[in-house]
């Protein structure tokens, strides 16, 4: 009676070790294909930032000194700049103006 009772506790156990063993390798092969499969989105990141890279190498402004060169091109900038942020600054202020009057008729 000993005996039965250990034979299917034993093959209860191989068993239950061979379906846990099997789910294992099936988990293991799935992330190993994952893994492969990054490796790749990872080559084709790679591959894309150094074309990206190289277009912002192309289109990068000069930043060389300019320490003694003429002026008048760099002063002509700077007034377009400060006239652009002009205008947007009293783009904002009337936005703001617009927001606070439609706020003031609700309350009123």
């Amino acid at each position: 009676m000993w005996f039965w009772i250990w034979f299917v506790l034993v093959v209860g156990t191989l068993v239950g070790a061979f379906l846990l063993g099997r789910r294992l390798w099936r988990q293991a092969s799935g992330v190993a294909r994952e893994l492969a499969r990054a490796g790749e989105v990872a080559a084709q990141l790679s591959e894309r930032a150094a074309e990206l890279e190289a277009i912002a190498a192309r289109n990068a402004p000069d930043t060389s000194p300019t320490l003694l060169s003429d002026l008048g091109p760099l002063l002509d900038r700077i007034w377009v700049l400060r006239d652009e942020a002009a205008a947007r600054r009293a783009a904002r202020r009337e936005r703001h103006r617009a927001t606070a009057r439609s706020w003031r008729a609700y309350w009123r």
